[in-house]
């Protein structure tokens, strides 16, 4: 315990800064010596500044901040785990600037488990979450972890379908355990903390400030084997998620969207860059060299089930349609049904899980 305090306790010395503590570490090999170290042994660390060491100055200040968070810690439900503890993954430790210390809440094991990430948009499309939300299931279903970052769109699609599987997920924040953000996956946030684990390098009550979330991306990249990009625009943190993946030598793969939604402009150019395109789990198990387990096949738990208890006319409507969208209105008028016996076998269709209902007016089936 006294060597966690003395890692969480560095860490959270103002001023000090990630590379500070590394430079401190390759120098004194440990906290507990830069803690024990005078001020002119400190300054005289190459690279070292005047302002770094300022804040441990009074070491008794210094470990009564670690105590206090220690003991946060504990009555949260949560815990610390030191770059030195077992419990860290060793794929982390690979990162040029990896976390000293992570707080977790949730079944920390999961952080040495087979892991791939899952990253893209924010504003994702329809397509864009159904198949992050698949892909994911697919995953958790060959024991593997599904490495996410708990935003909107497709994160929170992946950290769903892999709940809905047989594995587990985990979900990296940029911001404290404490701090449930965005609020709309309060829900989910729930879920990840009982049958998965949430990961943060900040303590608690630590605010989502903008400058945060590069950071955590490299954390993502960090923990897994592969990341695998949705949907993704020009610029935007999923690239620069897959870019860190490719820098600490991780595999990244690419999912292809439509040849005209912005929302694919992202992971189109990866595939020009040469990350690996993926249509199928088998893509990704294939490239990392995987093994499933026998009778793990990674089938959605979700899949459409048998068509004969459609009726008739439902079947007819849904032969009418593609994985390519269709103006409901051309189909409606191909029909040649009443518009009211339509809307209903359309919806039929949509609570069965066969198709779905995009902007526009748009209606697409779902394979």
């Amino acid at each position: 315990m006294a060597a966690t305090l003395d890692w969480i306790s560095l860490s959270l010395v103002p001023g000090l800064g990630l590379s500070g503590f590394w430079r401190l570490i390759d120098h004194f090999h440990s906290p507990a010596a830069v803690l024990r170290a005078s001020r002119q042994e400190l300054l005289r660390v190459k690279g070292i500044r005047e302002g770094q060491v300022a804040g441990l100055s009074d070491r008794k200040e210094v470990v009564a901040r670690g105590e206090k968070e220690l003991a946060s810690l504990t009555g949260f439900g949560a815990a610390a785990i030191v770059f030195e503890d077992p419990f860290y993954p060793v794929l982390l430790k690979e990162l040029p600037d990896p976390p000293p210390v992570l707080y977790v809440l949730g079944r920390r094991e999961l952080l040495g488990k087979p892991s791939v990430a899952i990253v893209g948009s924010r504003a994702a499309t329809a397509y864009g979450r159904r198949i992050a939300f698949s892909l994911a299931q697919s995953l958790a279903n060959s024991s593997l972890t599904v490495v996410s970052g708990l935003a909107l769109g497709i994160d929170a699609e992946s950290h769903a379908g892999a709940l809905s599987g047989k594995g587990s997920t985990i979900a990296v924040l940029g911001c404290g355990l404490d701090v449930v953000y965005p609020k709309q996956n309060s829900v989910l946030y729930k879920k990840i903390a009982e049958h998965g684990v949430l990961v943060s390098e900040y303590p608690l009550g630590t605010p989502p400030e903008g400058f945060r979330f590069p950071a955590r991306n490299r954390i993502i990249a960090g923990l897994s084997q592969g990341v695998v990009v949705v949907e993704a625009a020009k610029r935007s943190g999923s690239l620069i998620t897959a870019q860190m993946a490719l820098d600490c030598g991780r595999e990244v793969f690419a999912v292809p969207g439509q040849v005209d939604s912005c929302k694919s402009e992202g992971t189109h150019w990866l595939l020009k860059q040469g990350a690996k395109l993926v249509q199928s789990l088998q893509d990704i198990i294939e490239e990392l060299g995987i093994s499933v387990p026998a009778g793990e096949g990674g089938k959605s738990t979700n899949a459409p089930e048998d068509l004969s208890g459609l009726e008739p006319d439902a079947l007819v409507l849904l032969r009418r349609l593609d994985t390519y969208p269709k103006m409901r209105e051309s189909l409606l008028e191909a029909s040649g049904m009443l518009p009211g016996r339509f809307s209903e076998l359309l919806l039929v269709l949509e609570l069965e899980g066969l198709v779905e209902m995009l902007p526009g007016d748009k209606v697409r089936k779902i394979t």
